[in-house]
């Protein structure tokens, strides 16, 4: 041991000199703030995020064999590390060589996606709590009174050059950019047109961002909805980011909405990360599809499994994109007699991405599940005929793919290449069906059920698009039962009718005649959510859905004429219902593996509940299937029809229902029908006689003979007994 004395000491004294040269580099960093840049590249092992390379679509590659859960969920969502990340000043040389295609940045932080807290936002001043930091989202809407509680901006108290916005990471993160908005208004026109960049690591010690040996002024906005993206010169790591206004409109206030891009550099040691950082083990193509990438996906699936997959389209758009769908099936391609048809459809507003990636995901996991022998997913695919249509609107979601997920604002891309708003362009068939109800003397009984279109709406001249004619043209052929169209913007499901009965109003609740099952219907997606009912989460944008558990009657929420959930239950059999995915319209493709985690078990119950009811045959007494028969409920104000067949399902929650079935040409028939809790609709067939005046008809037919008109014979009757009584 005496001998190892020296030894020991000049260990000691080396140790001691490492941790002052460590502790000399904190405090320059302090001062220099390529430090941060510099603390990337030496600790690459452990604190570098890996960039993203540019690939060509291909299904993804199983596990290697031993490899385990993790592993594929590291490879799903982690890509490959740059080759020389030792190396910072080869880096620019490596973006040359693919310009056209750079790797990817950093994802947002989560402004938009509400991942960033309330809590984790903080401002110098507020002008009130409406215009508070935690209102300093990008695309965060205000209410229509821009009241107290829902405003469009954070404002700061005072128009001074003191003023900040900052967001506490709760890591450390490497920023790479910021991305500004005005405030949302329809009164006021407020925005920042320049402002600097700080940094800090404890929120007491800050350091600007530098162009040079000054400090960098990043320009701000020009107006107040479209965003402006600003990368930082070189990242900075840090675990606090704070935006200090420099100028605003003239006339206008320091108001601003913001994200900022950065990735959390990973903590092993921190377990309150690793605990709410969200992963899934699916193997599917977490990614944003353009037109072109979206078909070769749904090619790669029919080619996965061609026995149970069909793909068609249901027409074309303005531009002439085809409207792709795909069907899942056992006999893809058919109506099987008993069978439901069910759809979702999303896209309708092209900017709304997330419900399209949904269905593209949802459409990779029944194919990989069927395979597998997946016993819940083979039931509903081979009692289900199942037709997802993932973009309504490829036209606008084009543009929106262009402006790219951060960069398209509110609105861009939302409506059809000639401006107009699918979901908001079917005939208003609401007001035919409650002006003739409200008249007093209605010459005959009102229907209550497939309202026929009017003629207006059907001429060439008619403000219709092309997508919208052929939505109606496809539901008008397949029997639908149940469907849901996918939207984005907020987090709710919400059930027709859309449209306020009385006159002069914008919001009143106005529920159908099924409303018990549209509300059930309603339910069943938000409580399988993940997020939906959580009473602690924050809510989008200015409403509150929590008091209906993420559900809401449209009506009660914004009037609508000629929405698509009003057409379809007036003019078909299938209920509809608008289910808002996500608060952002486009996130972030890094975002998708949760937002899936989100929604998939509510995607496969929704589908589901196309089984609750009532179903069965409506036959002659020959067994012949009778078409176009007519299924009352008793104490429902709403028909449905049965189809080609002779088949018909009815939604119905459980209980007792008197069930009549009656058809031109035949004695009607009535029965108990008793539908129960558990899953799978109750049988309920009618066997229909003809009457008598329909069996003298086809005597007559048979044997060329012509029968008398019955009110010729009838008028003759009245003008015998008119002389007789004179």
């Amino acid at each position: 041991m005496a001998g190892r004395g020296p030894a020991t000491l000049v260990l000691a004294l080396v140790i001691l000199e490492v941790a002052l040269a460590g502790a000399g580099a904190q405090e320059a960093a302090l001062e220099n703030p390529d430090y941060y840049v510099q603390e990337i590249w030496s600790q690459e092992h452990y604190y570098a995020r890996p960039e993203l390379e540019p690939e060509s679509f291909s299904p993804l590659p199983p596990p290697p064999a031993g490899a385990g859960e993790g592993a594929r969920e590291l490879r799903l969502l982690e890509p490959r590390p740059p080759k020389k990340a030792t190396k910072p000043k080869k880096a620019p040389k490596r973006e040359k060589l693919v310009p056209e295609t750079p790797a990817p940045g950093c994802p947002p932080l989560g402004l938009e996606t509400l991942k960033i807290t309330d809590f984790q936002l903080h401002a110098s001043t507020v002008k009130r709590y409406g215009l508070g930091a935690h209102r300093g989202r990008l695309n965060i809407q205000a209410g229509i009174n821009e009241n107290d509680f829902y405003d469009g901006a954070w404002c700061a108290g005072r128009n001074d050059l003191h003023q900040w916005i900052e967001v506490d990471a709760r890591r450390l993160t490497r920023f790479t950019g910021v991305i500004t908005q005005g405030r949302n208004s329809l009164w006021l026109s407020d925005w920042v047109t320049s402002y600097k960049v700080m940094v800090s690591n404890d929120s007491h010690t800050w350091v600007t961002v530098k162009n040079g040996s000054g400090d960098m002024i990043f320009e701000g906005n020009s107006e107040k909805e479209i965003p402006v993206l600003n990368e930082l010169p070189v990242p900075m790591v840090a675990r606090y980011i704070r935006v200090n206004p420099q100028s605003w409109f003239d006339g206008g206030s320091v108001c601003l909405r913001m994200e900022v891009l950065g990735c959390p550099l990973p903590d092993p040691n921190n377990y309150y990360h690793r605990r709410n950082e969200m992963t899934t083990t699916d193997n599917l193509d977490f990614r944003h599809h353009n037109y072109r990438e979206m078909r070769q996906l749904m090619k790669v699936v029919n080619e996965m499994c061609p026995n149970i997959t069909r793909i068609y389209n249901i027409g074309k758009s303005h531009q002439g994109l085809k409207l792709y769908a795909v069907e899942i099936s056992d006999h893809p391609g058919e109506h099987e007699v008993g069978e439901p048809e069910f759809h979702y459809i999303a896209g309708a507003h092209g900017n709304e991405v997330l419900g399209r990636e949904l269905l593209l995901l949802l459409v990779q996991f029944l194919c990989q599940e069927y395979l597998a022998g997946n016993a819940r997913v083979v039931r509903l695919v081979e009692e289900t005929r199942i037709h997802i249509v993932p973009s309504l609107n490829p036209d606008g979601y084009e543009k929106a793919y262009e402006g790219g997920s951060e960069l398209g604002g509110w609105s861009l891309g939302r409506w059809t290449h000639d401006g107009i708003d699918i979901n908001n362009n079917f005939p208003d068939l609401n007001t035919l069906l409650w002006e003739t109800e409200d008249r007093q003397n209605a010459p005959r009984k009102v229907p209550n059920h497939h309202i026929a279109i009017p003629e207006w709406f059907l001429s060439e001249n008619a403000t219709v698009a092309v997508e919208t004619r052929a939505v109606i043209a496809w539901m008008e052929k397949i029997p639908f039962v149940l469907g849901g169209n996918l939207q984005g913007g907020e987090l709710v499901v919400a059930y027709p009718y859309d449209m306020v009965r009385s006159l002069w109003r914008t919001q009143e609740r106005t529920p159908t005649p099924d409303d018990h099952v549209f509300r059930w219907l309603a339910y069943s997606y938000a409580s399988t959510h993940r997020l939906m009912t959580d009473a602690r989460r924050r809510v989008c944008h200015t409403e509150d859905f929590q008091k209906e558990d993420g559900t809401v009657n449209g009506a009660s929420w914004h009037t609508v004429a000629g929405s698509l959930n009003d057409f379809s239950y007036l003019h078909t059999n299938c209920f509809e219902l608008s289910i808002y995915v996500g608060c952002d319209k486009f996130p972030h493709e890094s975002q998708l593996p949760e937002e899936w985690e989100n929604n998939r078990e509510s995607l496969i119950v929704f589908m589901e509940q196309v089984h609750r009811g009532i179903k069965g045959v409506v036959r002659d007494l020959h067994g012949r299937g009778i078409p176009d028969a007519v299924i009352s409920v008793e104490g429902i104000s709403h028909d449905i029809r049965t189809a080609n067949d002779g088949d018909y399902w009815r939604l119905l929650n459980p209980g007792e229902y008197v069930v009549t079935a009656k058809a031109e040409g035949f004695t009607s028939s009535t029965k108990n029908c008793m539908v129960g809790y558990d899953m799978g609709a109750t049988r309920c067939d009618f066997a229909l006689s003809k009457t008598n005046l329909a069996r003298i008809r086809e005597i007559m037919e048979k044997f060329g003979k012509q029968r008398a008109s019955l009110p010729a014979r009838q008028l003759k009757l009245r003008g015998r007994k008119r002389r007789q009584r004179g």
